[in-house]
Protein backbone atom coordinates (compact mmCIF):
# COMPACT_ATOMS: atom_id res chain seq x y z
CA UNK A 1 0.00 0.00 0.00
CA UNK A 2 1.42 3.25 -0.96
CA UNK A 3 -0.23 5.09 2.17
CA UNK A 4 -0.27 4.57 5.63
CA UNK A 5 -2.36 6.68 8.24
CA UNK A 6 -2.56 7.46 12.24
CA UNK A 7 -4.70 9.02 14.07
CA UNK A 8 -3.18 12.64 15.06
CA UNK A 9 -6.55 13.84 17.29
CA UNK A 10 -10.52 12.60 17.84
CA UNK A 11 -11.15 14.54 14.10
CA UNK A 12 -8.07 14.70 12.21
CA UNK A 13 -6.06 11.69 10.47
CA UNK A 14 -2.37 11.38 9.53
CA UNK A 15 -2.38 10.22 6.33
CA UNK A 16 1.81 10.10 4.78
CA UNK A 17 2.98 9.31 1.81
CA UNK A 18 6.65 7.36 1.41
CA UNK A 19 8.09 10.40 -0.68
CA UNK A 20 8.03 12.26 2.83
CA UNK A 21 4.30 14.64 2.47
CA UNK A 22 1.93 14.59 5.30
CA UNK A 23 -1.68 15.05 4.38
CA UNK A 24 -4.51 15.35 6.92
CA UNK A 25 -8.41 13.66 7.02
CA UNK A 26 -10.40 15.51 9.26
CA UNK A 27 -13.94 14.08 9.77
CA UNK A 28 -16.98 15.44 10.99
CA UNK A 29 -20.46 13.90 11.31
CA UNK A 30 -21.60 14.46 7.73
CA UNK A 31 -18.25 14.98 5.85
CA UNK A 32 -14.65 14.92 5.61
CA UNK A 33 -12.10 17.30 4.29
CA UNK A 34 -8.71 16.33 3.17
CA UNK A 35 -6.02 18.43 3.30
CA UNK A 36 -3.87 18.24 0.28
CA UNK A 37 -3.70 16.11 -2.07
CA UNK A 38 -0.15 14.60 -3.21
CA UNK A 39 0.87 13.99 -6.71
CA UNK A 40 -1.67 11.65 -7.86
CA UNK A 41 0.24 8.41 -7.61
CA UNK A 42 -0.72 5.65 -5.07
CA UNK A 43 -4.68 5.96 -5.43
CA UNK A 44 -4.98 8.26 -3.14
CA UNK A 45 -8.50 8.42 -3.37
CA UNK A 46 -9.32 4.82 -2.88
CA UNK A 47 -7.03 4.62 0.39
CA UNK A 48 -9.15 8.53 1.72
CA UNK A 49 -12.72 6.42 0.91
CA UNK A 50 -11.12 3.14 2.89
CA UNK A 51 -11.01 5.57 6.42
CA UNK A 52 -13.87 7.44 5.77
CA UNK A 53 -17.30 6.80 4.43
CA UNK A 54 -18.54 10.92 4.07
CA UNK A 55 -18.51 12.62 1.47
CA UNK A 56 -15.20 14.29 0.84
CA UNK A 57 -14.22 17.79 0.01
CA UNK A 58 -10.40 18.83 -0.82
CA UNK A 59 -9.00 21.91 0.38
CA UNK A 60 -5.23 22.68 -1.21
CA UNK A 61 -2.66 24.66 1.19
CA UNK A 62 -1.11 25.69 -2.32
CA UNK A 63 -0.65 24.56 -5.63
CA UNK A 64 3.12 22.75 -5.69
CA UNK A 65 3.36 19.38 -7.13
CA UNK A 66 3.92 17.54 -4.10
CA UNK A 67 0.86 18.95 -2.99
CA UNK A 68 -1.85 19.33 -5.62
CA UNK A 69 -1.79 17.54 -8.58
CA UNK A 70 -3.47 14.69 -6.77
CA UNK A 71 -7.13 16.97 -7.26
CA UNK A 72 -7.71 15.40 -10.07
CA UNK A 73 -9.12 11.98 -8.35
CA UNK A 74 -11.58 14.49 -6.66
CA UNK A 75 -14.86 16.67 -7.55
CA UNK A 76 -15.10 19.10 -4.74
CA UNK A 77 -11.61 20.71 -4.99
CA UNK A 78 -10.67 24.62 -3.10
CA UNK A 79 -7.13 26.11 -3.98
CA UNK A 80 -6.69 29.95 -4.05
CA UNK A 81 -6.49 31.32 -7.34
CA UNK A 82 -3.39 32.94 -6.56
CA UNK A 83 -1.25 29.42 -7.19
CA UNK A 84 -3.77 28.86 -10.70
CA UNK A 85 -0.57 28.85 -13.15
CA UNK A 86 1.86 27.12 -10.77
CA UNK A 87 -0.62 24.78 -10.26
CA UNK A 88 -1.02 24.49 -13.63
CA UNK A 89 2.70 23.93 -14.51
CA UNK A 90 3.25 21.57 -11.64
CA UNK A 91 0.67 19.45 -12.11
CA UNK A 92 2.78 18.00 -15.52
CA UNK A 93 3.51 14.15 -15.84
CA UNK A 94 6.62 14.88 -16.42
CA UNK A 95 7.23 17.26 -13.12
CA UNK A 96 5.58 14.61 -10.70
CA UNK A 97 7.76 11.90 -12.14
CA UNK A 98 10.85 13.82 -11.86
CA UNK A 99 10.36 14.77 -8.01
CA UNK A 100 9.30 11.09 -7.38
CA UNK A 101 12.49 9.56 -8.96
CA UNK A 102 14.52 12.16 -7.14
CA UNK A 103 12.92 11.26 -3.74
CA UNK A 104 12.23 7.63 -3.83
CA UNK A 105 15.41 6.48 -5.79
CA UNK A 106 15.88 2.69 -6.55
CA UNK A 107 11.92 2.20 -5.07
CA UNK A 108 10.74 4.58 -7.68
CA UNK A 109 9.23 1.96 -9.93
CA UNK A 110 8.11 -0.53 -7.41
CA UNK A 111 6.07 2.33 -5.99
CA UNK A 112 4.35 3.79 -8.85
CA UNK A 113 3.69 1.03 -10.15
CA UNK A 114 -0.17 1.41 -10.75
CA UNK A 115 0.58 4.64 -12.83
CA UNK A 116 -0.57 8.20 -12.32
CA UNK A 117 -4.04 10.08 -12.30
CA UNK A 118 -3.33 12.09 -15.95
CA UNK A 119 -2.67 15.44 -15.88
CA UNK A 120 -5.60 17.68 -15.42
CA UNK A 121 -4.12 21.69 -16.07
CA UNK A 122 -7.68 22.75 -16.68
CA UNK A 123 -9.05 21.10 -12.93
CA UNK A 124 -11.83 23.60 -11.69
CA UNK A 125 -11.29 24.72 -8.63
CA UNK A 126 -13.39 25.95 -6.01
CA UNK A 127 -12.29 29.64 -4.49
CA UNK A 128 -10.64 28.98 -1.42
CA UNK A 129 -10.09 32.66 0.53
CA UNK A 130 -9.04 33.95 3.78
CA UNK A 131 -11.76 33.79 6.53
CA UNK A 132 -13.44 30.80 4.88
CA UNK A 133 -15.15 28.34 7.40
CA UNK A 134 -16.45 24.79 6.59
CA UNK A 135 -19.23 22.90 8.56
CA UNK A 136 -18.14 19.28 8.64
CA UNK A 137 -20.48 18.38 11.46
CA UNK A 138 -19.62 19.06 14.12
CA UNK A 139 -16.31 20.35 13.40
CA UNK A 140 -15.69 23.18 11.66
CA UNK A 141 -12.19 24.76 9.36
CA UNK A 142 -11.37 28.08 8.45
CA UNK A 143 -8.94 28.78 6.09
CA UNK A 144 -6.30 31.16 6.81
CA UNK A 145 -3.73 33.37 3.99
CA UNK A 146 -0.29 32.77 4.34
CA UNK A 147 1.33 33.69 1.67
CA UNK A 148 5.34 33.70 0.98
CA UNK A 149 6.21 29.82 0.29
CA UNK A 150 3.73 30.38 -3.17
CA UNK A 151 1.50 33.71 -3.24
CA UNK A 152 -1.84 31.40 -2.78
CA UNK A 153 -0.71 29.29 0.36
CA UNK A 154 -3.28 28.71 3.25
CA UNK A 155 -3.12 27.46 6.65
CA UNK A 156 -6.30 25.83 8.27
CA UNK A 157 -7.37 26.08 11.76
CA UNK A 158 -9.25 22.74 12.93
CA UNK A 159 -11.45 24.96 15.55
CA UNK A 160 -12.85 22.02 17.72
CA UNK A 161 -9.26 20.19 17.95
CA UNK A 162 -7.69 23.62 18.52
CA UNK A 163 -5.19 22.58 15.62
CA UNK A 164 -3.32 24.82 13.05
CA UNK A 165 -1.88 23.19 9.69
CA UNK A 166 0.56 25.24 8.12
CA UNK A 167 1.58 23.15 5.36
CA UNK A 168 4.35 24.64 3.39
CA UNK A 169 3.41 28.11 4.52
CA UNK A 170 5.89 27.57 7.89
CA UNK A 171 7.58 25.06 9.34
CA UNK A 172 11.44 23.58 10.19
CA UNK A 173 12.72 23.94 6.84
CA UNK A 174 10.18 27.08 4.85
CA UNK A 175 11.64 27.60 1.36
CA UNK A 176 10.96 31.21 0.50
CA UNK A 177 13.51 30.84 -2.94
CA UNK A 178 11.69 28.92 -5.46
CA UNK A 179 9.66 31.16 -8.55
CA UNK A 180 6.52 32.70 -7.28
CA UNK A 181 8.16 33.34 -3.50
CA UNK A 182 7.84 36.45 -1.81
CA UNK A 183 10.53 38.74 -0.10
CA UNK A 184 11.75 37.94 3.60
CA UNK A 185 10.59 41.17 4.22
CA UNK A 186 6.72 40.75 2.72
CA UNK A 187 7.16 36.69 4.52
CA UNK A 188 7.98 38.44 8.30
CA UNK A 189 4.36 40.81 7.71
CA UNK A 190 2.47 37.52 6.78
CA UNK A 191 3.60 35.42 9.34
CA UNK A 192 3.06 38.16 12.39
CA UNK A 193 -0.82 38.84 10.82
CA UNK A 194 -1.21 34.74 11.09
CA UNK A 195 0.10 35.01 14.63
CA UNK A 196 -2.34 37.75 15.49
CA UNK A 197 -5.16 36.65 13.74
CA UNK A 198 -4.60 33.05 15.27
CA UNK A 199 -3.90 34.39 18.62
CA UNK A 200 -6.04 32.21 21.61
CA UNK A 201 -7.27 29.61 18.51
CA UNK A 202 -4.58 26.73 18.73
CA UNK A 203 -2.82 24.65 21.13
CA UNK A 204 -0.56 22.55 17.79
CA UNK A 205 0.65 23.36 14.48
CA UNK A 206 0.81 20.28 12.14
CA UNK A 207 2.65 20.75 8.75
CA UNK A 208 3.24 18.95 5.53
CA UNK A 209 6.94 17.31 5.51
CA UNK A 210 9.15 15.21 8.27
CA UNK A 211 7.73 15.47 11.59
CA UNK A 212 4.01 16.84 11.15
CA UNK A 213 3.96 18.17 14.82
CA UNK A 214 5.99 21.18 15.70
CA UNK A 215 6.07 23.17 18.75
CA UNK A 216 3.31 25.61 18.95
CA UNK A 217 5.67 28.37 19.30
CA UNK A 218 6.73 28.24 15.62
CA UNK A 219 5.53 31.67 14.68
CA UNK A 220 7.18 33.56 17.19
CA UNK A 221 10.42 31.36 16.47
CA UNK A 222 9.51 32.32 12.56
CA UNK A 223 9.07 35.77 13.28
CA UNK A 224 12.32 36.20 14.94
CA UNK A 225 14.30 34.22 12.14
CA UNK A 226 13.02 36.72 9.89
CA UNK A 227 13.93 39.64 11.99
CA UNK A 228 17.51 38.16 12.33
CA UNK A 229 17.67 37.98 8.37
CA UNK A 230 15.89 41.42 7.60
CA UNK A 231 19.26 42.60 10.25
CA UNK A 232 21.81 40.39 8.45
CA UNK A 233 22.35 38.43 11.42
CA UNK A 234 21.46 35.04 9.99
CA UNK A 235 23.64 32.09 9.61
CA UNK A 236 23.57 32.06 5.62
CA UNK A 237 24.63 28.68 5.37
CA UNK A 238 24.42 28.01 0.96
CA UNK A 239 21.95 26.21 -0.14
CA UNK A 240 21.10 24.59 -3.86
CA UNK A 241 18.15 23.25 -4.93
CA UNK A 242 17.25 22.29 -8.76
CA UNK A 243 20.17 24.53 -9.96
CA UNK A 244 18.75 27.08 -7.39
CA UNK A 245 21.01 28.63 -5.07
CA UNK A 246 19.78 29.83 -1.84
CA UNK A 247 20.68 30.52 1.91
CA UNK A 248 19.77 28.77 5.21
CA UNK A 249 19.45 31.22 8.05
CA UNK A 250 19.81 28.69 10.84
CA UNK A 251 22.07 25.75 10.94
CA UNK A 252 21.53 22.06 10.94
CA UNK A 253 22.38 18.61 11.45
CA UNK A 254 21.64 15.91 8.39
CA UNK A 255 18.32 14.98 9.64
CA UNK A 256 17.63 19.25 9.43
CA UNK A 257 17.48 19.77 12.79
CA UNK A 258 18.97 23.40 14.07
CA UNK A 259 22.11 23.14 16.13
CA UNK A 260 20.75 25.53 18.60
CA UNK A 261 17.68 23.42 19.46
CA UNK A 262 15.00 25.61 18.05
CA UNK A 263 12.47 24.58 15.45
CA UNK A 264 12.03 27.84 13.35
CA UNK A 265 13.92 28.02 10.05
CA UNK A 266 14.35 29.78 6.56
CA UNK A 267 15.65 29.17 2.96
CA UNK A 268 16.12 32.72 0.97
CA UNK A 269 17.51 34.18 -1.77
CA UNK A 270 20.64 36.72 -0.85
CA UNK A 271 19.00 39.05 -3.33
CA UNK A 272 15.31 38.84 -2.53
CA UNK A 273 15.58 39.74 0.76
CA UNK A 274 13.21 43.30 0.99
CA UNK A 275 10.80 44.22 -1.05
Amino acid sequence: MYYTSRPMTDHITLIQSPSGEDLYLVAGSRQSALIDANMGVGQLRAFVESLTGNPLVVLLTHGHVDHAPGAAEFEEVYMNSADGELYRSHCALEARQGYLKQNLGDRYEELTAEGFVPEDPDKQFRELSDGQRFDLGGVHIQAVAFPGHTPGSMAFLVEEDRVLITGDACNNFTFLFTPGSSSVEAYCRAVIQVREKMAGKYDRIFVSHREPELPNTLLDEMIQVCREVLAGNSQEVPFAFMGIQALVAKKTDEHLRQTDGKTANLVYRADHITN
